[in-house]
């Protein structure tokens, strides 16, 4: 009985010892950040945010993904789209007077520049106040403005999200501010993020560390907005000299959310950060900025190969090289597209030349000519030819027989 016992309880001290070693195993590699189950590829950081992307902008290749298309609330950083849509269908001097849609839209507690009914702001001093002090008031003032109305700015917002590629969004409003119906993932508000900082005006506005709005037709003094975006700001512990901008936000339903860029010699990245409820948001971005530099490299194609015409840049882990990319060719239009991937993924692609084109249009031209040719020549008489031959064969004679008799002679 007590051998039993024994080998009963030495059976569960092995149980317990695998079930530990495959929490372990777990814990090294969490199938949440897919991205690390990619053979070859570097391992990346453990964030505290619940969802989490960085992507290379010049390749669209996703370096690090967890929980890249889980539905989550994106916050304030909705309001990267708000701008964007902002700066592409309006002029920043352009006129923005105050109605009850902004000076009344804001819930309490909802972060606002206290503008007043009939107060006129420049759209450049709306789109600092909405991208540096986060301003409710002014981001509903400025969509109804290019909207129309605010319903008609959110069916502008979705559109282009859709059209960026954002396949999980639902945009509701221009604030981020709470309501069940807005949705988005980390993947969409990085593809946002990728599109905005193509836009020169949203990069000098994203990373401008402060910005005074002078008094306006209401107001009696000047307002200072310091930018509120702590990778951007030199005076805090989270300061990134490689950030070129972003956004950050806090609600109670969408925790802590950020969206930014950063760039370092010819390589930019882009972090977007969803649902994080430690406190730790700002070092997830650069523990994830730094495993970006740190672990990968561009490499220019085109360097090498004559065949592309245009892009040939991909990015790898500094593991690998160009034999190790598998390349396919695909028909774009008039344009052959080559991708290149490595063990499965996406790392760039460039446009090829046509080695062997075919030019129906030259072709027919060149039949034209050809047919043209056969008709001027069979127009023309071959008599004359003749006796230009029958001349100079004669005169060939008479210069043989004086030649021959001074020789004689």
């Amino acid at each position: 009985m007590k051998k039993r016992y024994m080998i009963c309880f030495l059976m569960c001290i092995i149980l317990m010892i695998s079930l530990q070693s495959s929490i372990s195993a777990e814990e090294e590699m969490s199938p949440a950040v897919t991205t690390n189950w990619i053979e070859g590829w570097p391992q990346g950081p453990d964030v505290s945010s619940a969802a989490a992307v960085l992507l290379n902008s010049s390749t669209d290749t996703v370096l690090y993904a967890k929980n890249q298309d889980a539905l989550l609330d994106p916050g304030s950083t909705v309001k990267i789209l708000t701008v964007l849509l902002a700066l592409e269908n309006s002029s920043l001097t352009d006129e923005v007077t105050m109605t009850q849609t902004g000076v009344g839209g804001v819930t309490e507690g909802g972060i606002n520049l206290s503008s007043q009914l009939g107060e006129v702001f420049t759209m450049e001093q709306c789109l600092y106040a909405i991208l540096l002090y986060s301003a409710n008031d002014l981001a509903l003032q400025v969509a109804e403005q290019i909207g129309q109305s605010v319903e008609g700015f959110v069916a502008m917002m979705n559109a282009r999200a859709a059209s960026l590629g954002c396949s999980n969004s639902v945009f509701t409003n221009p604030t981020g501010l709470e309501d069940p119906a807005q949705h988005s993932t980390a993947r969409d508000m990085a593809l946002i993020m990728q599109a905005a900082i193509q836009n020169q005006d949203f990069c000098r506005i994203a990373k401008t560390a402060s910005y005074t709005i002078p008094a306006t037709n209401v107001s009696g003094g000047s307002r200072v907005l310091t930018n509120t975006l702590a990778l951007s700001n030199t005076t805090s512990p989270y300061y990134y000299s490689d950030c070129i901008g972003g956004k950050e936000g806090y609600t109670e339903t969408s925790g802590n959310t950020l969206l930014c860029a950063a760039r370092k010699d010819d390589m930019t990245l882009v972090v977007s950060l969803l649902s994080e409820v430690y406190g730790q948001i700002d070092q997830d971005a650069i523990d994830l900025f730094n495993y970006g530099f740190d672990e990968f490299y561009l490499l220019d194609l085109g360097n090498d190969d004559f065949e592309i015409a245009s892009g040939g840049e991909v990015i790898l882990p500094y593991s690998a090289n160009a034999s190790s990319l598998i390349a396919q060719d695909y028909a774009s239009g008039k344009s052959t597209i080559r991708t290149y991937s490595y063990n499965g993924i996406n790392v760039g692609q460039a446009k090829i030349k046509r080695i062997v084109e075919t030019d129906t249009e030259a072709i027919a031209r060149g039949e034209e000519n050809m047919k043209a040719a056969y008709a001027f020549s069979a127009s023309k008489s071959t008599v004359p030819y003749y006796l230009i031959g029958g001349v100079a064969l004669f005169l060939i004679i008479l210069l043989l027989v004086y030649v021959f008799k001074v020789v004689k002679g």
